[in-house]
């Protein structure tokens, strides 16, 4: 747990003013479909900030930061690696690449994007759909 949790102007120098607010409006987004815990943590050694989206003990997302870069991570397990199947054509071509050079580990396929500005959120969206339904109209 993050004792110091970055403020606004912490999190905007870090990241620099347009990727701070692609990270607003991502955050934006997932909070108008999910009503979730959010966590702070230390981001390990490749980053400096993970933000994490959880309900129920089970992670939805993480949001990492470092400077002058944003991570955006989902995790899918076995079934949810084939909803991903069922729902592949109706995602970008950039999209799909990502996640078929991720790494699969023996509890799911963890993929990260590097969002740099907002194009993809409508797919990211359809992605978190899979692994949860959302919970706000």
């Amino acid at each position: 747990m993050l004792e110091n949790i970055p403020d606004r102007s912490a999190l905007t120098e870090l990241l620099g003013q347009s990727l701070f607010d692609v990270w607003h409006e991502l955050c934006s987004a997932i909070d108008k479909k999910y009503d979730m815990e959010r966590l702070w943590n230390t981001g390990g050694k490749n980053w400096t900030y993970e933000y994490k989206y959880r309900r129920g003990g089970k992670t939805l997302c993480s949001l990492y930061a470092k400077k002058n870069c944003i991570g955006f991570m989902i995790i899918f397990g076995k079934d949810e690696r084939a909803k991903f199947d069922d729902i592949r054509d109706t995602l970008s071509c950039s999209v799909c690449r990502r996640y078929d050079e991720s790494k699969t580990y023996r509890d799911g396929k963890w993929v990260m994007f590097e969002p740099s500005d907002t194009c993809e959120f409508d797919d990211y969206m359809k992605l978190l759909a899979v692994k949860r339904k959302p919970n706000r109209k």
